[in-house]
């Protein structure tokens, strides 16, 4: 964790900026907030900085509101600063035992270079964190984790790994002080092929491309993944790179790329129905509950040895008692916290964790935990919003379609 130091930091408070449509997860320490390589970049650029997960972000840029950098993402293309996430390599022939140890994912079936989303759990089933492991080769995995959880995980990482070490296994959790860029959208392959030594063409959703250069910056590693729905990548690169490839990116001919911030990386990633960790899935969420049963690999059913694999696994037959759902309305926009009531507004049925309106739908949409009789499309509710019942109804998530790159 030395290279924190190499970090610039603000001292004192940041002005709240941030609309209601995004719930800024607040520096609960005395701590200085940390800032990523492109900070005074970002402040050049109009960035409207806020705190977030111990960092100062941007959450907008003067030249655009949320509603618009949304919509120029799905039209074109965003590049988000992300530097912010922890970045880890988990090294030694008995990487894929250890990381196996700790999450729900089939790394083994893994193919070299492939990536998969996965979650930590723990003894009662519950997400420690979602992060996205990437399998270089069988003894060298990639690891991609939260800002928000990044002390956490890190401590979880080391002392497992410790354990390990005890009991005669090779395995090794290194911190990487990489910048981390995400360049989302239709227009993405445009800007970035000019910039690379590799056909992008040869790297569908969910795959990397190690030890690559971008715009003459040696030492990345490009994956093909994202947050927000569209066709995108993110790119690991030396902090000395970042700001060189931010601004060539900002140059493209070939694509209209705009730099985008948290606000926007919130509605896109909820029209695409995906989790915050914090607000949609944390340690009282099973991924059964937050409908991630997906993340748990054929054989890591079988071999039923994940942490809370028991609880897991049974609820898996016999059904938890609520569930996460994607939800539609109109009127005032129901957000976290909302409570759901049933049609006739008198049973409770769970309450909301997160919702905005849709730029690309024009209606509100939002994802909460309800109880089983109401987990299907179409079910009606009513939402207390301002001590008033608001219309609503269940619908299928995600909201807008996906657009990731996938090779058939």
């Amino acid at each position: 964790m030395q290279c924190l130091s190499k970090w610039k930091c603000v001292w004192g408070k940041t002005k709240q900026l941030a609309p209601p449509v995004y719930q800024i997860i607040r520096n609960n320490s005395k701590a200085p907030l940390k800032n990523t390589e492109l900070y005074d970049f970002h402040v050049a650029h109009g960035g409207k900085m806020v705190p977030f997960a111990g960092w100062s972000m941007p959450v907008l840029y003067k030249d655009q509101t949320i509603v618009e950098s949304h919509l120029h993402t799905r039209k074109h293309c965003s590049l988000f600063d992300v530097s912010h996430m922890m970045q880890t390599h988990i090294t030694g022939k008995d990487s894929i035992k250890f990381m196996e140890s700790l999450t729900v994912a089939d790394i083994e079936g893994l193919k070299e270079n492939q990536g998969t989303l996965t979650l930590f759990t723990d003894e009662k089933g519950g997400i420690l964190d979602d992060l996205i492991v990437t399998k270089v080769t069988d003894t060298f995995l990639f690891v991609v984790s939260n800002a928000g959880c990044a002390d956490k995980d890190l401590v979880h990482m080391e002392a497992e790994a410790e354990q390990f070490r005890c009991k005669g296994f090779d395995v090794q959790v290194e911190l990487i002080c990489n910048g981390l860029l995400a360049v989302q959208g239709p227009e993405m392959p445009n800007a970035l092929q000019p910039g690379l030594d590799f056909d992008l063409k040869t790297l569908p959703f969910m795959t990397s491309f190690k030890d690559c250069n971008v715009f003459g910056v040696p030492g990345c590693q490009v994956s093909c993944c994202g947050y927000t729905g569209e066709n995108g990548v993110e790119i690991s690169m030396p902090l000395e790179g970042l700001q060189p490839i931010t601004e060539a990116l900002l140059k493209s001919s070939g694509a209209k790329v705009r730099l985008a911030g948290l606000g926007a990386r919130d509605t896109l990633r909820l029209e695409a129905g995906l989790c915050l960790y914090g607000n949609d899935i944390d340690e009282t969420t099973t991924p059964v509950q937050a409908t991630l049963a997906w993340t748990i690999g054929k054989r890591r059913r079988q071999t039923a040895d994940f942490p809370g694999a028991e609880i897991v696994l049974k609820e898996l037959i016999n059904k938890p008692h609520r569930r996460r759902v994607g939800f539609t309305s109109e009127g005032p926009p129901a957000r976290g916290g909302t409570k759901v009531f049933d049609e006739s507004g008198t049973i409770e049925l769970g309450h909301l964790t997160s919702g905005c309106p849709s730029p690309c739908l024009g209606v509100n949409v939002s994802m909460g935990y309800v109880q089983p009789s109401h987990w299907k499309p179409g079910s009606k509710v009513k939402f207390q919003i301002r001590n008033k019942m608001v219309d609503g109804q269940v619908s299928k998530m995600p909201f807008v379609p996906h657009k990731y790159y996938i090779v058939k």
